[in-house]
Protein backbone atom coordinates (compact mmCIF):
# COMPACT_ATOMS: atom_id res chain seq x y z
CA UNK A 1 0.00 0.00 0.00
CA UNK A 2 2.48 2.71 -1.20
CA UNK A 3 1.57 6.50 -1.46
CA UNK A 4 2.02 8.83 -3.98
CA UNK A 5 4.85 10.37 -5.26
CA UNK A 6 5.64 14.02 -3.74
CA UNK A 7 6.29 16.18 -6.18
CA UNK A 8 7.45 20.04 -5.79
CA UNK A 9 7.04 22.45 -8.10
CA UNK A 10 7.54 26.76 -8.51
CA UNK A 11 5.02 29.04 -7.71
CA UNK A 12 6.34 32.63 -9.31
CA UNK A 13 4.70 35.80 -8.48
CA UNK A 14 4.22 38.06 -11.52
CA UNK A 15 3.83 42.07 -11.27
CA UNK A 16 0.41 41.25 -8.92
CA UNK A 17 1.88 43.96 -6.55
CA UNK A 18 -0.42 46.86 -7.64
CA UNK A 19 1.52 50.32 -6.51
CA UNK A 20 0.93 53.86 -7.99
CA UNK A 21 4.38 55.15 -9.66
CA UNK A 22 5.97 57.88 -7.53
CA UNK A 23 4.80 61.89 -9.46
CA UNK A 24 8.18 63.40 -8.93
CA UNK A 25 9.50 65.48 -11.66
CA UNK A 26 12.86 64.21 -10.98
CA UNK A 27 11.43 60.94 -11.10
CA UNK A 28 9.47 61.21 -14.12
CA UNK A 29 11.92 59.42 -16.59
CA UNK A 30 12.24 56.15 -14.24
CA UNK A 31 8.52 56.30 -13.79
CA UNK A 32 7.81 56.82 -17.65
CA UNK A 33 10.00 53.56 -18.35
CA UNK A 34 8.44 51.82 -15.84
CA UNK A 35 5.15 52.21 -17.16
CA UNK A 36 6.51 51.42 -20.79
CA UNK A 37 7.60 47.92 -19.06
CA UNK A 38 4.48 47.22 -17.81
CA UNK A 39 2.30 47.58 -21.06
CA UNK A 40 4.96 46.38 -23.37
CA UNK A 41 6.96 43.41 -21.32
CA UNK A 42 10.26 44.65 -23.04
CA UNK A 43 13.32 44.05 -20.71
CA UNK A 44 14.84 47.23 -22.45
CA UNK A 45 12.19 49.45 -20.71
CA UNK A 46 13.56 48.07 -17.26
CA UNK A 47 17.22 48.72 -18.87
CA UNK A 48 16.50 52.66 -19.36
CA UNK A 49 14.51 52.48 -15.66
CA UNK A 50 17.85 51.16 -14.37
CA UNK A 51 19.76 53.63 -16.45
CA UNK A 52 17.61 56.69 -15.47
CA UNK A 53 17.63 55.61 -11.33
CA UNK A 54 21.47 55.33 -11.25
CA UNK A 55 22.13 58.97 -13.04
CA UNK A 56 20.04 60.19 -10.21
CA UNK A 57 21.65 58.79 -7.33
CA UNK A 58 25.19 59.60 -9.57
CA UNK A 59 24.29 63.03 -9.03
CA UNK A 60 22.54 63.11 -5.28
CA UNK A 61 23.68 59.67 -3.90
CA UNK A 62 22.58 60.92 -0.55
CA UNK A 63 21.07 57.44 0.52
CA UNK A 64 18.44 59.29 2.48
CA UNK A 65 16.70 60.13 -0.46
CA UNK A 66 14.04 57.45 0.50
CA UNK A 67 11.69 57.38 -2.55
CA UNK A 68 15.03 57.21 -5.51
CA UNK A 69 16.21 54.63 -3.47
CA UNK A 70 13.17 52.65 -2.76
CA UNK A 71 12.43 53.27 -7.10
CA UNK A 72 16.01 51.82 -7.45
CA UNK A 73 15.15 48.40 -5.31
CA UNK A 74 12.10 47.99 -7.50
CA UNK A 75 14.15 48.46 -10.59
CA UNK A 76 16.86 46.24 -9.86
CA UNK A 77 14.55 43.51 -8.16
CA UNK A 78 12.47 43.46 -11.38
CA UNK A 79 15.67 42.94 -13.03
CA UNK A 80 16.83 40.37 -11.04
CA UNK A 81 13.29 38.76 -11.25
CA UNK A 82 12.68 38.97 -14.78
CA UNK A 83 16.22 38.52 -15.95
CA UNK A 84 16.52 35.34 -14.73
CA UNK A 85 19.71 34.72 -18.04
CA UNK A 86 21.59 37.65 -17.21
CA UNK A 87 21.04 39.30 -20.42
CA UNK A 88 21.50 42.81 -19.25
CA UNK A 89 25.07 41.79 -18.05
CA UNK A 90 25.17 42.41 -14.39
CA UNK A 91 27.82 42.40 -12.60
CA UNK A 92 28.63 39.16 -10.10
CA UNK A 93 27.58 40.91 -7.12
CA UNK A 94 24.51 42.51 -8.38
CA UNK A 95 21.83 40.47 -6.57
CA UNK A 96 24.06 40.44 -2.99
CA UNK A 97 24.30 44.25 -3.16
CA UNK A 98 20.59 44.74 -4.26
CA UNK A 99 19.57 42.51 -1.19
CA UNK A 100 21.85 44.67 1.07
CA UNK A 101 20.09 47.54 -0.52
CA UNK A 102 17.05 46.18 0.13
CA UNK A 103 17.62 45.37 4.01
CA UNK A 104 19.03 48.79 4.90
CA UNK A 105 15.95 50.07 3.39
CA UNK A 106 13.55 48.23 5.70
CA UNK A 107 15.33 49.58 8.30
CA UNK A 108 14.47 53.30 7.59
CA UNK A 109 11.35 55.09 9.43
CA UNK A 110 9.42 56.15 7.14
CA UNK A 111 9.45 53.27 4.66
CA UNK A 112 5.96 51.84 5.67
CA UNK A 113 4.65 54.71 3.17
CA UNK A 114 6.51 52.28 0.53
CA UNK A 115 4.75 49.15 2.04
CA UNK A 116 3.47 48.24 -1.96
CA UNK A 117 6.66 49.25 -3.92
CA UNK A 118 8.64 47.01 -0.83
CA UNK A 119 6.18 44.23 -0.97
CA UNK A 120 7.31 43.95 -4.73
CA UNK A 121 10.42 44.32 -4.39
CA UNK A 122 10.67 41.19 -1.42
CA UNK A 123 8.19 39.29 -3.66
CA UNK A 124 10.83 39.62 -6.51
CA UNK A 125 13.65 38.54 -4.16
CA UNK A 126 11.99 35.43 -2.68
CA UNK A 127 11.33 34.11 -6.62
CA UNK A 128 14.98 34.85 -6.74
CA UNK A 129 15.93 32.62 -4.04
CA UNK A 130 13.74 30.20 -5.00
CA UNK A 131 15.04 29.63 -8.27
CA UNK A 132 18.32 29.34 -6.59
CA UNK A 133 16.88 26.99 -4.25
CA UNK A 134 15.53 24.72 -7.78
CA UNK A 135 18.51 24.81 -8.86
CA UNK A 136 20.44 23.52 -6.33
CA UNK A 137 17.40 20.75 -5.83
CA UNK A 138 18.29 19.78 -9.73
CA UNK A 139 21.68 18.77 -8.72
CA UNK A 140 20.63 17.10 -5.40
CA UNK A 141 22.45 19.55 -2.79
CA UNK A 142 19.40 20.20 -0.39
CA UNK A 143 21.82 22.08 2.46
CA UNK A 144 21.65 24.88 0.07
CA UNK A 145 18.68 24.67 -1.23
CA UNK A 146 16.96 25.06 2.28
CA UNK A 147 19.25 27.83 3.14
CA UNK A 148 17.60 29.71 0.10
CA UNK A 149 14.27 28.85 0.79
CA UNK A 150 14.55 30.26 4.45
CA UNK A 151 15.68 33.31 3.07
CA UNK A 152 12.96 33.36 0.58
CA UNK A 153 10.90 32.82 3.42
CA UNK A 154 12.33 35.76 5.32
CA UNK A 155 10.99 38.25 2.45
CA UNK A 156 7.43 36.36 1.95
CA UNK A 157 6.72 34.26 5.44
CA UNK A 158 3.01 34.50 4.15
CA UNK A 159 3.98 32.41 1.24
CA UNK A 160 2.84 28.72 2.05
CA UNK A 161 4.53 26.56 0.05
CA UNK A 162 7.48 27.84 1.07
CA UNK A 163 6.89 26.19 4.41
CA UNK A 164 6.55 22.53 1.79
CA UNK A 165 10.01 23.25 0.59
CA UNK A 166 11.49 23.68 3.56
CA UNK A 167 10.07 20.88 4.99
CA UNK A 168 10.81 18.66 1.55
CA UNK A 169 14.92 19.78 1.94
CA UNK A 170 14.85 19.20 5.52
CA UNK A 171 12.66 16.07 4.91
CA UNK A 172 15.75 14.78 2.16
CA UNK A 173 18.29 15.91 4.59
CA UNK A 174 17.21 13.76 6.87
CA UNK A 175 16.37 16.26 9.75
CA UNK A 176 12.84 15.33 10.30
CA UNK A 177 11.97 17.48 13.46
CA UNK A 178 12.30 20.13 11.42
CA UNK A 179 10.47 18.89 8.61
CA UNK A 180 7.67 18.09 10.90
CA UNK A 181 7.27 21.65 12.54
CA UNK A 182 7.29 23.05 9.03
CA UNK A 183 4.44 20.38 7.54
CA UNK A 184 2.38 21.63 10.22
CA UNK A 185 2.17 25.15 9.32
CA UNK A 186 1.12 24.31 6.62
CA UNK A 187 -1.62 22.21 7.40
CA UNK A 188 -3.35 24.16 9.82
CA UNK A 189 -5.85 25.26 7.02
CA UNK A 190 -8.86 24.09 5.49
CA UNK A 191 -6.78 24.64 2.17
CA UNK A 192 -3.92 22.18 2.80
CA UNK A 193 -3.34 20.24 -0.61
CA UNK A 194 -3.30 16.15 0.01
CA UNK A 195 0.16 15.80 -1.13
CA UNK A 196 1.19 17.67 1.65
CA UNK A 197 -1.01 16.30 4.28
CA UNK A 198 0.35 12.80 2.91
CA UNK A 199 4.21 13.78 3.35
CA UNK A 200 3.39 15.62 6.88
CA UNK A 201 1.63 11.80 7.52
CA UNK A 202 5.56 9.60 6.69
CA UNK A 203 7.23 12.56 8.71
CA UNK A 204 5.65 11.73 11.79
CA UNK A 205 5.76 7.73 11.11
CA UNK A 206 9.24 8.47 10.80
CA UNK A 207 9.82 10.16 14.03
CA UNK A 208 7.61 7.29 15.90
CA UNK A 209 4.61 9.66 15.99
CA UNK A 210 1.64 7.73 14.67
CA UNK A 211 -0.63 9.30 16.56
CA UNK A 212 0.17 12.55 15.18
CA UNK A 213 0.22 10.54 11.72
CA UNK A 214 -3.15 9.82 12.17
CA UNK A 215 -4.73 13.10 13.47
CA UNK A 216 -2.58 14.82 10.05
CA UNK A 217 -4.40 11.79 7.48
CA UNK A 218 -7.87 11.97 9.41
CA UNK A 219 -7.83 15.94 8.67
CA UNK A 220 -6.54 15.28 5.23
CA UNK A 221 -9.42 12.59 4.60
CA UNK A 222 -12.19 15.19 5.97
CA UNK A 223 -11.17 17.88 2.95
CA UNK A 224 -10.97 15.02 0.56
CA UNK A 225 -12.86 11.60 1.19
CA UNK A 226 -12.22 9.83 -1.99
CA UNK A 227 -8.19 10.64 -1.52
CA UNK A 228 -7.15 6.90 -2.00
CA UNK A 229 -3.62 7.68 -1.20
CA UNK A 230 -4.76 9.20 2.16
CA UNK A 231 -7.06 6.43 2.92
CA UNK A 232 -4.45 3.96 2.02
CA UNK A 233 -1.97 5.91 4.05
CA UNK A 234 -4.54 5.40 6.98
CA UNK A 235 -5.32 2.03 6.75
CA UNK A 236 -1.45 0.92 6.64
CA UNK A 237 -0.79 2.36 10.10
CA UNK A 238 -3.85 0.41 11.59
CA UNK A 239 -2.63 -2.89 9.89
CA UNK A 240 0.93 -2.07 11.13
CA UNK A 241 -0.51 -1.52 14.53
CA UNK A 242 -2.98 -4.35 14.33
CA UNK A 243 -5.25 -2.14 15.54
CA UNK A 244 -8.02 -3.90 13.67
CA UNK A 245 -11.16 -2.24 15.50
CA UNK A 246 -9.67 1.22 13.88
CA UNK A 247 -9.06 -0.52 10.70
CA UNK A 248 -12.54 -1.95 9.79
CA UNK A 249 -14.12 0.71 9.26
CA UNK A 250 -12.08 2.07 6.41
CA UNK A 251 -12.56 -1.48 5.08
CA UNK A 252 -15.63 -1.33 2.59
CA UNK A 253 -14.06 2.10 0.69
CA UNK A 254 -10.78 0.85 0.94
CA UNK A 255 -11.98 -2.57 -1.21
CA UNK A 256 -14.56 -0.83 -3.24
CA UNK A 257 -11.05 1.64 -4.24
CA UNK A 258 -8.91 -1.77 -5.18
CA UNK A 259 -11.25 -4.68 -5.88
CA UNK A 260 -8.63 -6.61 -7.54
CA UNK A 261 -5.38 -5.77 -5.37
CA UNK A 262 -4.70 -8.81 -3.70
CA UNK A 263 -2.44 -7.23 -1.13
CA UNK A 264 -5.23 -5.66 0.37
CA UNK A 265 -7.85 -8.03 -0.10
CA UNK A 266 -5.55 -10.18 2.12
CA UNK A 267 -5.20 -7.05 4.75
CA UNK A 268 -8.73 -7.32 4.75
CA UNK A 269 -9.13 -10.73 5.78
CA UNK A 270 -7.10 -10.51 8.27
CA UNK A 271 -8.74 -8.10 10.00
CA UNK A 272 -12.23 -9.41 9.50
CA UNK A 273 -10.69 -12.39 10.83
CA UNK A 274 -9.37 -10.90 14.27
CA UNK A 275 -13.01 -8.99 14.51
CA UNK A 276 -14.41 -12.67 14.46
CA UNK A 277 -16.34 -11.92 11.32
CA UNK A 278 -15.25 -15.73 9.78
CA UNK A 279 -17.48 -15.52 6.85
CA UNK A 280 -16.30 -12.29 5.49
CA UNK A 281 -12.82 -13.26 5.85
CA UNK A 282 -13.09 -16.45 4.16
CA UNK A 283 -14.95 -14.77 1.30
CA UNK A 284 -12.02 -12.35 1.35
CA UNK A 285 -9.08 -14.78 1.32
CA UNK A 286 -10.49 -16.93 -1.67
CA UNK A 287 -11.31 -13.67 -3.66
CA UNK A 288 -6.95 -13.13 -2.51
CA UNK A 289 -5.82 -16.45 -3.99
CA UNK A 290 -8.15 -16.14 -6.64
CA UNK A 291 -5.91 -12.77 -7.51
CA UNK A 292 -2.91 -14.86 -7.16
CA UNK A 293 -3.03 -18.11 -6.90
CA UNK A 294 0.85 -18.62 -6.47
CA UNK A 295 0.66 -16.30 -3.07
CA UNK A 296 1.67 -18.56 0.37
CA UNK A 297 -0.14 -16.22 2.92
CA UNK A 298 -3.78 -16.09 2.03
CA UNK A 299 -3.77 -19.61 1.48
CA UNK A 300 -1.76 -20.53 4.55
CA UNK A 301 -4.08 -17.79 6.41
CA UNK A 302 -7.39 -19.60 4.88
CA UNK A 303 -6.28 -22.86 6.42
CA UNK A 304 -5.46 -21.98 9.85
CA UNK A 305 -9.44 -20.36 9.94
CA UNK A 306 -10.65 -23.02 8.77
CA UNK A 307 -8.78 -24.87 11.97
CA UNK A 308 -9.80 -22.21 13.53
CA UNK A 309 -13.38 -22.46 12.56
CA UNK A 310 -13.48 -26.57 12.83
CA UNK A 311 -13.06 -26.00 16.70
CA UNK A 312 -16.02 -23.28 16.95
CA UNK A 313 -18.40 -26.14 14.92
CA UNK A 314 -20.40 -28.82 16.18
CA UNK A 315 -20.91 -32.20 14.54
CA UNK A 316 -20.34 -32.46 10.80
CA UNK A 317 -19.66 -28.94 10.42
CA UNK A 318 -16.08 -29.41 12.36
CA UNK A 319 -15.26 -32.17 10.75
CA UNK A 320 -16.06 -30.55 7.23
CA UNK A 321 -13.90 -27.66 8.18
CA UNK A 322 -10.76 -29.74 9.53
CA UNK A 323 -11.03 -31.48 5.96
CA UNK A 324 -11.15 -27.93 4.54
CA UNK A 325 -8.50 -26.84 7.03
CA UNK A 326 -5.83 -29.82 5.41
CA UNK A 327 -6.83 -29.23 1.79
CA UNK A 328 -5.54 -25.60 2.03
CA UNK A 329 -2.27 -26.22 4.65
CA UNK A 330 -1.47 -29.03 2.22
CA UNK A 331 -1.32 -26.77 -0.75
CA UNK A 332 0.52 -24.05 1.67
CA UNK A 333 3.22 -26.67 2.00
CA UNK A 334 3.44 -27.45 -1.80
CA UNK A 335 4.40 -23.99 -2.30
CA UNK A 336 6.88 -23.73 1.02
CA UNK A 337 7.39 -26.98 2.16
CA UNK A 338 9.91 -25.93 4.22
CA UNK A 339 8.39 -23.41 6.41
CA UNK A 340 8.08 -24.95 9.85
CA UNK A 341 5.05 -23.02 11.02
CA UNK A 342 2.72 -25.01 8.19
CA UNK A 343 4.24 -28.17 9.42
CA UNK A 344 3.69 -28.09 12.78
CA UNK A 345 -0.21 -26.72 12.04
CA UNK A 346 -0.38 -29.95 9.67
CA UNK A 347 0.81 -31.96 12.81
CA UNK A 348 -2.14 -30.95 14.67
CA UNK A 349 -4.12 -31.43 12.14
CA UNK A 350 -3.14 -34.95 11.38
CA UNK A 351 -3.12 -35.67 14.76
CA UNK A 352 -6.70 -34.65 15.15
CA UNK A 353 -7.94 -36.65 11.87
CA UNK A 354 -5.67 -39.64 12.88
CA UNK A 355 -3.40 -39.41 9.74
CA UNK A 356 -0.88 -41.72 11.32
CA UNK A 357 1.07 -42.11 8.04
CA UNK A 358 1.36 -38.39 7.39
CA UNK A 359 1.56 -38.01 10.93
CA UNK A 360 4.93 -39.53 10.87
CA UNK A 361 6.22 -37.63 7.38
CA UNK A 362 5.09 -34.22 9.17
CA UNK A 363 7.39 -35.72 12.66
CA UNK A 364 10.65 -36.55 10.45
CA UNK A 365 10.38 -33.59 8.38
CA UNK A 366 10.26 -31.26 11.49
CA UNK A 367 12.97 -32.97 12.65
CA UNK A 368 15.43 -32.74 10.19
CA UNK A 369 14.75 -28.93 9.70
CA UNK A 370 15.00 -28.05 13.73
CA UNK A 371 17.75 -30.70 14.33
CA UNK A 372 15.62 -32.51 17.25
Amino acid sequence: MNGRKITISVLLILFTTSFAFAQSEVLKGVVNNLAYYKQKKELKNLANAKKSIDSLLKLQPDTNILDQNVYRAVINSAILYIDSTNTLGQPENYFRKTVEQVDILNTRKKIYKYQPEMDFVRECLANVYIRKAFAYIKISDYTNAGTMFLKAHRYVPAFKPLNAYIAYTNNKLGDVITAAKYYDNLIKTDSAKTDNIEAASNVYKAIGDTAKAIDVLKRGRRLAPNDKFLLLDEANIYNNKRDYEALGPLLPQLLDINPNNPDIVLVAANCYEHLHQYDKAESLYLQAIDLNSSAYEPIFNLGLLYLKTSALKKNGDAGKNLAYAQQWLEKANEISPNDVNCLQVLQLVYAKTDNKDQLDKINNKLKQLTNQ
